[in-house]
């Protein structure tokens, strides 16, 4: 079973926010592969079904951002999962609005949440698709915490897409595979 996590902050204050773009891609993912996000266990929210023909398991943790990796820890130990079976997905500050990047491993860039995850994991290897988020101009906190423009979010609208894709490539292929088709997207700009 492969692991598919979205990062983001539980409840409807934080719904739209920039660090909740983990959160719509693993609702665009149940959408596209009619998998219901409806169960709740290992700290957070979680459907199964199949992508690709392989057994997936979809889960937003029901934590807040910087303990994530408790929830995905449970899954990890429930599971019995090895960490070439978990893709979390989430913001990134420092890659420019509908970009994406698809990573191996790595550190956690200063993101709390993959902090976290690190740490419950023990190893920084694990796959992740970052999301773009653009860079902050003023308070680091209000900002991944306030909301997309109208422009950002039909530019939004496509990286989730092109992130829906990269995952379906990750679980039927592999990561490396997945990094030479969609790393360097660009979503298109529309004015």
């Amino acid at each position: 079973m492969f692991l598919i996590v979205g990062l983001g902050n539980p409840g409807k204050e934080y719904e739209d926010t920039r660090h909740n773009i983990g959160f719509k891609v693993i609702d665009n993912i149940a959408r596209e592969y009619n998998i219901e996000l409806n169960r709740q266990k290992f700290k957070g929210i979680y459907g199964e079904g199949f992508i690709e023909g392989k057994k997936v398991m979809l889960l937003k943790p029901a934590t807040y951002m910087n303990l994530s990796g408790e929830s995905i820890r449970e899954v990890v130990d429930f599971y019995n999962l090895d960490n070439t079976e978990i893709l979390v997905i989430y913001d990134d500050i420092s890659l420019e609005v509908g970009t994406l990047r698809i990573r191996e491993k790595g550190s956690a860039g200063g993101h709390n949440g993959i902090k976290s995850i690190i740490a419950h994991l023990g190893s920084d290897v694990f796959s992740r698709i970052k999301v773009g988020v653009g860079q902050p101009k003023g308070d680091l906190i209000k900002y991944v915490l306030g909301k997309f423009t109208k422009e950002e979010t039909v530019i939004l609208n496509q990286v989730i897409e092109v992130s829906t894709k990269a995952t379906a490539e990750i679980i039927k292929n592999d990561v490396k595979t997945a990094m030479n088709q969609y790393n360097g997207f660009k979503a298109n700009t529309i004015v």
